[in-house]
């Protein structure tokens, strides 16, 4: 990439993350002589790189396990050849040691050189933050989280996973998830790109007996980031019959759903859209879960 490139990236993730985080308690450029800079040099208004680095804070809250907020505040600099090389991250929180804060930052660095080499990744290291950071505050809390899914018979549950993918490219794969679904009678939907989501619904034993199949093939990274699991012989508050299997689905059918597809190779999918999606859907909470932030 030029320098010319290495900028437009630059600024296309500042204006990303200043659309997301609006207020300047979420989001705040501390140096916005360098912005400036930036954008005159994108905007062809300078002939030379900038000579300073933009540098901007993202402040989050996060619950923990005893209910109590904590705040984190993730401090960034763009080095002027980003996204080639990594930017510079630094996570602060009042409850973490010195050690908790450096074990941190080298998981995060690990994380992103693994799976952002060269692409913006400011996004996914706030994701990242949002996911894991109170794991080092609270230990213990992440042993409990896999009770809920224990606590019913798997043949009267009905269930909903949502997957989610580093990317979705591959067109056998992308083939397979709409088969297999189709096949145990799930209904949801897989977006591809980067990063892919798939949603399935339906009875326990069929999304779990999908889930074995997808994430045995090859992914560079692959998890069940939320799932729901709803026992069918609940009973209402008037002592009435529970939800039957179809009444509980989001979704009528699987379907492949793409919004407004953009970027160098086209793999990268219009948010806001999804967000929409979701929220037509009736589970717009679920964006927050994938991606650590409030849709809008």
């Amino acid at each position: 990439m030029s320098h010319s490139e290495w900028a437009e990236s630059q600024l296309a993730e500042i204006e990303l993350l200043s659309s997301m985080f609006p207020t300047q308690e979420e989001f705040e450029v501390t140096d916005q002589l360098a912005l400036a800079e930036l954008r005159d040099y994108v905007e062809g208004c300078a002939e030379s790189p900038p000579p300073s680095r933009p540098r901007f804070l993202i402040k989050q809250k996060m619950d923990t396990a005893s209910t109590k907020e904590v705040d984190f505040t993730i401090s960034c600099a763009y080095p002027s050849d980003y996204p080639s090389v990594l930017p510079e991250i630094t996570v602060r929180c009042s409850e973490l040691s010195r050690a908790q804060q450096t074990q941190l930052h080298a998981d995060l660095n690990a994380y992103l050189k693994e799976s952002c080499r060269g692409e913006v990744c400011v996004l996914s290291a706030v994701e990242w933050v949002k996911e894991n950071s109170l794991i080092y505050i609270n230990k213990s809390s992440s042993a409990a989280l896999p009770s809920k899914k224990e606590s019913a018979s798997p043949s009267e549950v009905f269930s909903r996973l949502w997957i989610y993918s580093h990317h979705i490219y591959n067109k056998t794969k992308r083939k397979n998830i709409l088969e297999w679904s189709k096949e145990l009678g799930l209904s949801g939907f897989s977006m591809p790109g980067k990063p892919g989501i798939v949603c399935v619904e339906g009875p326990q034993a069929s999304c779990e007996e999908f889930w074995s199949r997808v994430k045995v093939l090859t992914w560079k990274k692959i998890m069940i980031r939320h799932r729901e699991d709803i026992p069918l012989d609940r009973r209402g508050e008037d002592g009435s019959a529970g939800e039957s299997m179809d009444s509980l689905r989001k979704f009528t059918s699987f379907e492949e759903a793409m919004f407004d597809p953009h970027g160098n190779r086209g793999n990268h999918m219009d948010l806001g859209q999804l967000y929409q999606f979701l929220n037509e859907k009736g589970c717009c909470d679920v964006f927050q879960i994938y991606f650590g932030i409030e849709g809008r």
